[in-house]
């Protein structure tokens, strides 16, 4: 396989790309992406699930480390070098995409090895969709007793009638101050896929954290802290990710029929 220069892929415009960020290093498990227990590389089984997606021309894994590269090079992923110091996965993106002609990219994240490419087509569609939307995510609705509603770790969102979203959180949002009134909120748990209009993936990069992206550790509250319009599609059955070895040995277990 060979090394992809990003600026000269295509002799023709290609209207959406999906990039796959694969770091190496993860704090919680080292190595992740190149996991292989099933007979195929963690970041093999993200790459063959997107290229399922319809609405997506090209597929891109974005990483930093050569042990990634050879990887994809035995599944024959295309794979682009991106600089080891890149502060966050979107800004590993960014520079996967510069000088490429896409109109739109979808960012997938690499430890999640049963993606639907039905929710990587939403994302497209969001934004194919609604001519206000800067960038699209998805969100699937919570069980109203649902526990993980006021667990930190599941981050939550809230949107206006146009499916724009308002606010995301790791607190339970919107709060029910009330458990006696006849309000009855909708808890959506936020799924961490995006797409965005390419111009505006620079434009993102290009700030700075503010302040309420420090508070609640969320990436996605600097774009609306600068006025980008998000817009959010609710979906049902989203994947889970891999953050630990116990998720992954989980996997393991299903894709074996365990």
């Amino acid at each position: 396989m060979e090394l992809v220069n990003p600026a000269n892929i295509y002799g023709v415009i290609l209207s959406v790309i999906a990039v796959i960020p694969a770091r190496y290093d993860s704090t919680r498990f080292p190595g992740k992406v190149l996991a292989n227990e099933t007979g195929k590389y963690l970041i093999q089984h993200v790459y063959e699930q997107v290229v399922k997606a319809k609405l997506v021309e090209e597929v891109l894994v974005a990483t930093d480390d050569e042990r990634v590269i050879a990887a994809c090079r035995e599944f024959g992923a295309k794979c682009v070098t991106t600089r080891r110091e890149c502060p966050s996965g979107t800004d590993r993106v960014a520079e996967a995409v510069s000088g490429t002609p896409a109109d739109m990219v979808i960012n997938v994240q690499g430890d999640e090895p049963e993606v639907n490419p039905d929710h990587v087509d939403e994302l497209v569609r969001a934004l194919q969709e609604d001519e206000f939307a800067d960038i699209s995510t998805l969100a699937t609705v919570m069980v109203r007793d649902d526990p993980a509603i006021f667990e930190p770790n599941v981050v939550k969102v809230v949107t206006n009638w146009e499916g724009h979203a308002l606010y995301f959180s790791r607190a339970p949002i919107p709060y029910r101050r009330d458990y006696q009134d006849e309000a009855k909120p909708v808890y959506r748990r936020h799924i961490g896929m995006y797409g965005f209009q390419r111009d505006k993936l620079i434009e993102f990069t290009e700030y700075e954290p503010a302040m309420l992206e420090q508070a609640e550790k969320l990436e996605q509250l600097r774009a609306l802290e600068n006025g980008m319009t998000i817009v959010v599609r609710d979906v049902r059955h989203p994947a889970t990710g891999i953050d630990t070895p116990e998720q992954y040995a989980e996997f393991v277990k299903r894709y074996k029929g365990g």
